[in-house]
């Protein structure tokens, strides 16, 4: 299926590693130019390489920390500049400590907010001038099934992250006429470094056995398995391509059902989602 992504341009935060990298990946198979960044240089110089190998597009990388308003804002008006016009965005930042709510003091709402909920804004603030003057765009803003439902120690990324939700589906009214669509990605279980390093934490539980301890992830997931990064990428480049003209204000549930199906796991603890980028 052609997604008409060839020669889009799209700007992707935290697109060295993770989620990010996977939706970048995905974009540039599909023929669109990137813009990524990150606030680690090693990761993002060997993002760019990656990318580049796929031989399609131009790629570019900088370092930019989605803490700082006018970093963003730099970042973004600079690549519209040097690739021409943006027509993606993809919002993509790390999450707070996990923990139980009463463990934290207000400053660490305060910090959730600050990890979580305005880099987001920001960036969609930065970028959607750009989209509206185009007549077309797609901001993708990547939450957490956090937004959907409670999670044992996860309260801070539910608190903070709720908010992307709201924000999102306000836009859609005010964007709707300029042709730009707004839709909010929410994770769960998928192989990225948080999954990784909490199997690693829980290893000494099944003999040392990694794969195993990742495997036992999934006890709660209906299709029996830790989601593949690729796989919620591909919904990401369907919700940024032509074909996906009509959907706008949703939020993406991407669980393997575990939500469907009121599961959740039942080995949290121990690992700080902490950011990728």
């Amino acid at each position: 299926m052609d997604l008409g992504l060839q020669d889009r341009v799209a700007l992707i935060a935290g697109g060295s590693a993770g989620l990010g990298y996977a939706i970048a990946h995905e974009l540039v198979r599909e023929g669109a130019h990137v813009a990524i960044c990150g606030r680690n240089a090693d990761r993002l110089a060997a993002a760019e390489r990656n990318l580049h190998a796929l031989g399609k597009g131009r790629v570019l990388s900088a370092r930019v920390d989605v803490r700082d308003d006018d970093a963003i804002r730099a970042w973004v008006d600079g690549m519209a500049a040097e690739l021409g016009r943006l027509d993606i965005v993809v919002t993509n930042n790390g999450g707070p400590p996990s923990g139980p709510p009463l463990r934290f003091a207000i400053d660490a709402y305060r910090d959730a907010t600050q990890t979580s909920l305005f880099p987001a804004i920001q960036l969609a603030l930065a970028a959607l001038p750009h989209l509206r003057a185009r007549g077309w765009g797609r901001l993708l803003i990547i939450a957490s099934e956090t937004v959907v439902r409670t999670v044992k120690d996860y309260t801070l990324s539910g608190v903070a992250r709720a908010g992307l939700v709201r924000f999102a589906q306000g836009l859609v009214a005010e964007l709707g006429a300029s042709g730009v669509t707004v839709n909010v990605l929410a994770p769960a279980y998928l192989r990225t470094g948080p999954v990784e390093r909490l199997a690693a934490q829980l290893a000494p539980r099944y003999a040392g056995d990694h794969e195993a301890s990742v495997r036992a992830q999934a006890s709660h997931i209906p299709l029996g398995r830790i989601g593949d990064p690729a796989e919620f990428a591909a919904l990401a480049a369907f919700l940024a391509s032509d074909r996906a003209g009509f959907i706008t204000g949703t939020v993406q549930l991407v669980d393997g059902g575990a939500c469907a199906a009121g599961g959740l796991p039942d080995h949290l603890a121990a690992v700080d989602p902490t950011a990728v980028t």
